[in-house]
């Protein structure tokens, strides 16, 4: 046993290395969002976050929508905190491991139930949780594969919220929600094959891929061509005590595990609405929203035009994180078709735009993570009338 446990430790334990995270880590992160993304970050409730006493233990909790998710969150928050992520088994590869663990980060056994191996676990989350690190940890436990919100996952937030149970341990854990959106994700295609029922590509075929992007796009970047894929933002949302709550919820940390998950899943769900309801919305998920809302695979620029204004309207009335485009609706529509026409998702003919039928269930990967947010527009009367709603075309299977 103890043999397991010190492999165990070898796995989960990281090794900070302050001129890894803040010299390398950090310019590098710079210089790759910045040839790949327009990066923006806003705050919901900047006074609340201000009001967070600077002892107190916080943890981000985050949607998951690419695995550069970890980069871009760090990438903002750099200049005031380093985060120490929990880290999926997909990045234990030689140099994945290495990086990771000399920026903070800890690896977790998704779906392993060995019970010896989730002791250790808890003993370490709650370990660097008394000494006050700063941790970043998707509740949705995984990626969105047709990138609409997940359930949470409560595992780890279990572990945080029991070190309250130490009677040394006198701080607050504050719970701040960090809502991520893109106009591309890079591995989108990837994430929707299971739900398209797209073969799975051989690993040679997957590094010739790889290698292909990798090269075409130095070359561009080389000849100054090199277009950035849009814009990737990022919310904080309003802060979340777990003190209060456990205040609130007296004897909920102590009772058996299946009554304890089931009480603190309302805290997950709370911090998952307050995720969807600070969404930001930028141009390309919003465009494709708007484009399949027609339900047609010609849809004239004019009526696009006309519902992108329609949903600009909602959303500003409604408060959500509208990402400001100079150039309303009509500058919407020009950004996301030449991504969109990048992608070949979208073909433009005369004044409107056709949808290529295979590539609509990527569009709809994309409206997925704003649709919430959107309100249910009938036909608008400006739609050519020869073109009807069609049930036919392809779609996301439901997972």
């Amino acid at each position: 046993m103890r043999v397991r446990v010190e492999r165990y430790v070898d796995e989960i334990v990281p090794f900070f290395d302050v001129l890894s995270y803040y010299r390398m880590g950090y310019n590098v992160a710079r210089t790759a969002l910045r040839v790949l993304y327009r990066v923006t970050s806003d705050y919901q409730d900047r006074p609340a976050l201000d009001a967070m006493p600077r002892r107190d233990v916080v943890v981000y909790l985050m949607n998951h929508r690419s695995n550069a998710d970890y980069v871009v969150v760090a990438f903002v928050l750099a200049r005031g905190v380093s985060i120490s992520y929990a880290v999926g088994e997909w990045a234990r590869v030689w140099p994945l491991e290495y990086v990771f663990k000399s920026f903070g980060a800890y690896f977790v056994r998704r779906r392993f139930r060995e019970p010896l191996y989730h002791t250790v676990l808890e003993r370490y989350v709650q370990q660097i949780t008394r000494n006050g690190v700063t941790q970043g940890i998707f509740l949705e436990g995984g990626l969105s594969r047709d990138g609409a919100l997940q359930p949470p996952k409560l595992g780890l937030l279990d572990y945080i919220a029991r070190t309250l149970l130490d009677p040394a341990f006198d701080r607050d854990i504050w719970l701040v929600p960090v809502a991520l959106n893109y106009d591309r994700v890079l591995e989108d295609r990837v994430l929707i094959r299971e739900l398209v029922d797209a073969p799975a590509p051989g690993r040679l075929r997957q590094a010739a891929g790889v290698t292909r992007y990798l090269a075409v796009n130095a070359v561009r970047l080389l000849a100054g061509r090199l277009e950035r894929y849009g814009r990737v933002a990022v919310n904080f949302g309003t802060p979340l005590s777990l003190r209060a709550w456990v205040s609130d919820h007296p004897g909920a940390l102590q009772a058996e595990r299946s009554v304890r998950l089931e009480r603190l899943s309302g805290v997950a769900e709370e911090i998952m609405r307050r995720l969807a309801a600070i969404m930001p919305v930028t141009p390309v998920p919003l465009a494709a929203a708007a484009l399949l809302s027609f339900g047609q695979s010609l849809v004239r620029r004019p009526d696009l035009t006309h519902r992108l204004e329609r949903y600009c309207d909602h959303l500003t009335t409604t408060g959500a994180k509208l990402v400001r485009v100079e150039g309303g609706a009509e500058a919407i529509v020009a950004q996301a078709a030449r991504t969109l026409g990048m992608r070949r998702l979208l073909v433009a003919e005369g004044d409107a735009y056709v949808i290529l039928p295979g590539q609509r269930p990527l569009l709809e990967y994309y409206a997925n993570s704003v649709r919430h947010l959107l309100p249910e527009l009938r036909r608008d009367s400006g739609t050519h009338p020869a073109l009807e709603m069609d049930q036919g075309l392809p779609t996301l299977r439901r997972r």
